[in-house]
């Protein structure tokens, strides 16, 4: 089968992979119908992601459908169309037990980090009867490849986390795919103010077509008295991370309110400065997370009855056999004004 093969930082290839097989009772083999590229894969690709070794096939999201199931798997049967999450959650684990799927013992995020992914034509999916779930008849594939990660970690990560409550104001920094999630999700919790922050004036269009009361580009160095001046010197109740850089970080130190709560979504690779200099009075919560996908039930339901749509976030189609292709698209988006793109093996 093709494969998209990561070979250290910087390096990548579509190479010809042998085809997984079931490893334990509890896996299904799934034939990738479409999945996507996701910005973690390029800080794998930046060397970001240590646990990531060469060699490794990248990838965790999709939908697709069962090719193989294991004899311990009760839920799903091949032919079955599924919903890849992009976390493996072996249900009985400490942490599973807590609902923190994401740091399941021997499941989380591993696809495409410590396993094989799903940037190919088959990938095996541990725990198959917690980690996938069943497409609903007629509908539309490419909107729930965004439910595999990206609308579960803009929700969870930010808004949940953020504690985005009716009334108050929310500032997300990032524009991109991740942000956007954040800003369609928010909405469900109806803030009177939405200010989405971002250097690339297209993506700023983007977020007020999606419902961003007010954008901000944040280039010459104005954003927070831009937000104060919106906020009336009063700044944000939440405030999201969604770019994942010391910058972007401590712009929303520096936007947050007294009370309010700063949500971490990036992924951090280097070291970022905390200025408890300028925070210890302030009566603020700083939260982090990995995405545990607990919410994703949630959002089928608000798919299947039209209250969101996902694929607005799409931009770019792309067959398997042009992933280099679709990676370059991805990794460029200020000049391919790419959001996600979709990838049909």
């Amino acid at each position: 089968m093709q494969a998209l093969v990561y070979l250290g930082p910087g390096k990548k290839a579509l190479q010809e992979h042998a085809k997984p097989e079931i490893v334990a009772p509890t896996d299904a083999i799934v034939k990738i119908g479409k999945t996507t590229i996701c910005g973690t894969d390029l800080h794998i690709l930046k060397g970001d992601v240590p646990s990531c070794q060469p060699g490794r096939i990248l990838g965790h999201e999709g939908v697709g459908v069962i090719d193989k199931a294991g004899t311990a798997v009760t839920a799903f049967k091949a032919g079955d169309h599924v919903l890849i999450s992009c976390i493996s959650t072996c249900g009985k684990c400490i942490y599973c037990r807590k609902l923190m799927y994401s740091h399941c013992t021997t499941g989380g995020w591993i696809l495409g980090n410590t396993i094989d992914g799903t940037q190919a034509e088959y990938v095996r999916i541990p725990y198959a009867d917690n980690s996938l779930y069943p497409i609903p008849v007629g509908a539309d594939e490419e909107a729930l490849v965004m439910l595999s990660d990206i609308l579960p970690t803009g929700f969870e990560c930010g808004v949940l986390n953020g504690k985005v409550q009716p009334g108050g104001t929310v500032a997300i920094v990032g524009s991109g795919p991740i942000g956007l999630a954040a800003l369609l999700t928010a909405q469900f919790y109806s803030p009177a103010e939405i200010i989405m922050i971002d250097l690339d004036d297209s993506r700023l269009e983007v977020a007020k077509r999606f419902g961003a009361t007010s954008t901000v580009n944040s280039g010459d160095g104005k954003a927070v008295a831009s937000v104060m001046k919106l906020t009336d010197g009063r700044g944000v109740d939440t405030a999201i991370e969604a770019v994942g850089m010391p910058a972007t970080f401590e712009l929303c130190a520096r936007l947050v309110a007294p009370g309010g709560t700063i949500a971490n979504i990036g992924v951090h690779g280097v070291k970022v400065d905390l200025h408890l200099e300028n925070l210890w009075d302030r009566n603020i919560s700083i939260t982090t997370r990995l995405v545990d996908a607990v919410s994703t039930p949630m959002l089928l339901n608000t798919l299947r009855s039209r209250k969101i749509d996902p694929k607005l976030l799409i931009t770019h189609r792309f067959k398997l056999g042009q992933m280099l292709e679709a990676y370059e698209t991805f990794g460029h988006a200020a000049k391919t004004r790419a959001l996600k793109v979709i990838i049909a093996a």
